[in-house]
């Protein structure tokens, strides 16, 4: 499960263990056993570009702390979070990745080297890789670590996290334009906004929005938060249809510690949940048992909404996956 600081919109917590593989699955009623039958769930891959671009370089660019960086070879490239890794690789440069940050578990990625500690970046370890461009977001730290890896001469670009589906094609510009593949944007744009669209037409006509709670649990940490309208959720609820009952509460943060009377006026008719987070409380069974969840409408039906840890906040070329699954699992009987 990532860690806020991972996720970038979470408050910063202690080290959680990276997410497992993207199977977006829906949680209600007591488990079954798995069916020998049932066809294997998707891998955790993404979908790279049909051709492989080729980078006009040198570019200078605009960094999100302000700075100007110039880019002389995209041949040895480092990532510094899942998303943004995310998104090179779907450009059709993922060959030239050379490191991931530890929320990076997709298929292409996964073998790479880790060059962060908790989340935090190994100056060390990212220079011994010899990059020629790394990519961060503005919560990327510590601070010294990334002004370690710049003074040695590495252009470091800074990428301004996503906070919902608004952000989705300006981060896809900003790293294809650090590349040199402009064009390869423009065409992973094109596809993720129609892909996005067609996933927006199965949300079905209904008489009630559901009602929606998104929870951040870490039960190994006795961490249990309800999700604000800073969240990064309120988005793409309200794409699939449904209410962020926390937005609409007023909880202004991305956080607040749960309470009984937090959750009882936000009364959701669901609540959304990481998958590594709802393991991490004992399943469904732990989970009503947080103070005030059971006293829910969707503690009562035990109507629980689970997205993989790696690719929810994730906002980028995967995104219609998410609201995809968002979708099904919020309009489907027996979900």
């Amino acid at each position: 499960m990532p860690t806020p600081a991972a996720s970038h919109r979470f408050p910063r917590l202690a080290v959680a263990v990276a997410a497992l593989a993207f199977a977006l699955t829906a949680c209600g009623g007591t488990a079954t056993p798995p069916d020998p039958s049932a066809p294997a769930a998707a891998p955790d891959q993404v979908e790279p570009l049909a051709a492989t671009p080729h980078p006009a370089l040198p570019v200078t660019v605009a960094s999100a702390d302000g700075t100007q960086v110039t880019v002389t070879s995209a041949d040895r490239v480092i990532p510094l979070t899942g998303s943004l890794n995310e998104i090179v690789h779907t450009l059709g440069l993922g060959r030239q990745v050379v490191a991931r940050d530890i929320t990076a578990t997709f298929e292409q990625a996964a073998a790479l080297p880790v060059v962060t500690r908790g989340h935090d970046v190994s100056a060390e370890s990212v220079l011994s890789l010899r990059p020629t461009l790394v990519l961060a977001e503005t919560t990327t730290g510590p601070a010294e670590a990334v002004r370690q890896i710049r003074e040695a001469g590495i252009p470091v670009l800074v990428v301004a996290p996503a906070k919902g589906l608004d952000d989705v094609p300006e981060r896809i510009d900003t790293v294809a334009a650090a590349l040199g593949v402009k064009d390869a944007g423009t065409q992973l744009n094109q596809r993720t906004a129609d892909r996005i669209a067609a996933a927006r037409r199965n949300v079905p006509a209904a008489d009630k929005q559901p009602r929606v709670a998104f929870l951040y649990l870490r039960g190994t940490a006795s961490v249990y938060l309800l999700g604000g309208s800073d969240s990064g959720a309120a988005s793409l609820l309200e794409a699939a249809g449904a209410v962020d009952t926390g937005k609409e509460s007023g909880l202004g943060k991305d956080f607040t510690p749960i309470t009984s009377e937090a959750l009882a006026a936000a009364a959701p008719d669901a609540i959304l949940v990481m998958s590594k987070g709802l393991e991490s409380v004992g399943g469904i069974d732990g989970l009503v048992k947080i103070p005030g969840v059971a006293q829910t409408p969707a503690g009562m039906d035990r109507r629980v909404v689970t997205v993989d840890d790696g690719v929810l906040l994730n906002y980028g070329p995967r995104t219609d996956q998410v609201l995809s699954s968002l979708i099904t699992q919020l309009y489907t009987k027996g979900a």
